[in-house]
């Protein structure tokens, strides 16, 4: 069921648009904003709430890859495999996360800290290899720059 919150958060941003199926993102990323992820219910909910049927709305959801449909951890690690990051050493900042995090891409830890997942560009090809965490863009990657950024996060 969706909070009296996230109800009025959704309803502020449908103003904006003159038909309510699309306010459908807006709705997923308030509900994802307050619960981490969107669970099978939650999109049950939306969908009724903006008068879709679940299946319309779950391919908006599955389109998008910032809606996360399963739980991820406190912090979501996004590795840009742009051809730029790929040139600039993607392949060896993956190793890296993959040996410090103790996990591969759709994982997450086991203290539930992070959730690694590929991302197919953050657009700073000038200064890739990159990655996201949250909503936070760290460029020029080496091990230790990845090891430094990711003590900010606990």
């Amino acid at each position: 069921m969706l909070t009296k919150e996230e109800i009025t958060e959704i309803e502020a941003e449908a103003q904006h648009y003159p038909k309510r199926e699309a306010v459908s993102i807006d709705a997923l990323k308030i509900v994802q904003r307050r619960r981490g992820w969107v669970s099978d219910e939650s999109l049950r909910d939306i969908a009724a709430h903006l008068g879709m049927s679940p299946t319309d709305l779950d391919s908006v959801a599955t389109s998008y890859n910032l809606i996360f449909r399963r739980p991820v951890g406190r912090h979501v690690i996004m590795v840009c495999d742009s051809v730029s990051c790929w040139i600039m050493g993607h392949d060896r900042i993956c190793k890296h996360l993959n040996e410090r995090l103790g996990i591969e891409f759709g994982e997450t830890t086991p203290d539930e800290r992070f959730t690694l997942l590929p991302i197919v560009c953050l657009g700073c090809c000038d200064h890739a290899p990159a990655m996201m965490v949250d909503a936070d863009l760290h460029s020029d990657l080496d091990p230790q720059t990845i090891d430094t950024q990711l003590e900010k996060y606990q």
